[in-house]
């Protein structure tokens, strides 16, 4: 075989093999689900919380988008860092900029549903903006139902962090074990205050941001028990224990007062659905016989009364079933 020719075998075939290689690295390095879990948790540390200047420097800011062009943008409005704040108290890891391309994708599948079918413009325009709102409904949603699981979870992570106490552990130490042994989600809260106090930040300023995270009352009596408690001095280990009892028999009081609650929401229910359902039954039966309060002018001003009596009735009743615990 010619020596150049065996010499260009070989040299291509490092160069496949390097090439490889530069892509493995490249890979590992930025797509890798290690990498991807490191990103997550430095996404989810809030830099914009409770933190000193010199404190801020050690922490990422969590980004509103991959693209800085957005990015810029998106700090121009007002309402974007509340936007982040919800996604992050949902638990959902995907940025601000994803989250409002969903929305407008479905915004304008709606406005393209309503062209298509030729509907009114107010009916198209209504359509369009309830589909876009959907995400953030959901959303909403979900933050609701993995806030009332983290509170449901704090009593065991109390007592879990009283048991390190007072087995000698250090308190940053023992919300690491809260963060590691706990389940999810109040892991996933403990374990970003704990990367925070790893970062640098003090356990103060660490706890005002568990607890702007979580907008909970028993976060906020143990965020407060904790800092009077490093203040003025004290037993950490029996304090978090009481206040960990209390929260529970405030879920036992709370589970009755929505046993109690549950006829008047039923009531609720009923005498809002009722109206429609029975105004269905007629329409299906007679077409005919209701059509006068959609034609007259008097019928009109009857039908616009008895919606907002109904309205206010709702109103009236969600108050009285709304018992504060």
């Amino acid at each position: 075989m010619n020596l150049s020719l065996t010499l260009f075998v070989l040299l291509g075939f490092l160069a496949v093999v390097l090439l490889l290689e530069g892509a493995y690295v490249y890979w590992s390095d930025t797509k890798s689900p290690e990498v991807r879990r490191v990103e997550e948790r430095l996404r989810a540390i809030s830099a914009g919380g409770h933190v000193g200047e010199v404190e801020l420097k050690l922490l990422r800011q969590r980004m509103l988008s991959d693209s800085p062009a957005v990015q810029r943008i998106l700090l121009s409005i007002p309402r974007a860092h509340q936007l982040d704040r919800l996604m992050q108290q949902a638990g959902d890891h995907n940025t601000v900029s994803h989250f409002l391309g969903v929305c407008a994708m479905l915004f304008s599948g709606g406005v393209l549903l309503g062209l298509l079918l030729r509907w009114p413009w107010f009916l198209l325009l209504g359509v369009a903006t309830l589909l876009g709102l959907v995400p953030l409904l959901l959303l909403v949603r979900r933050r609701n139902k993995r806030l009332r699981k983290i509170e449901a979870q704090l009593p065991e992570a109390m007592d879990l962090i009283s048991r390190a106490l007072r087995a000698g552990h250090a308190f940053p130490v023992a919300l690491a074990m809260v963060g590691t042994e706990s389940p999810q989600p109040v892991a996933a809260e403990f374990r970003i205050t704990s990367d925070e106090v790893g970062f640098g930040v003090s356990v103060e300023s660490a706890l005002s941001n568990l607890a702007a995270r979580v907008p909970s009352p028993d976060v906020r009596y143990f965020v407060m028990a904790v800092v009077i408690q490093r203040e003025t001095g004290g037993n950490l280990a029996e304090l978090l224990a009481k206040l960990a009892e209390l929260v529970r028999e405030r879920f036992k009081l709370f589970a009755k007062v929505r046993v109690l609650a549950a006829e008047g929401k039923l009531s609720a229910w009923i005498l809002t659905l009722l109206p429609f359902g029975v105004a269905t039954v007629i329409g299906l039966l007679n077409p005919g016989y209701l059509r006068v309060l959609f034609t007259d002018e008097a019928g009109l001003m009857l039908v616009y009364g008895a919606l907002a009596l109904m309205a206010l009735g709702v109103l009236v009743m969600w108050r009285i079933i709304n018992i504060k615990v």
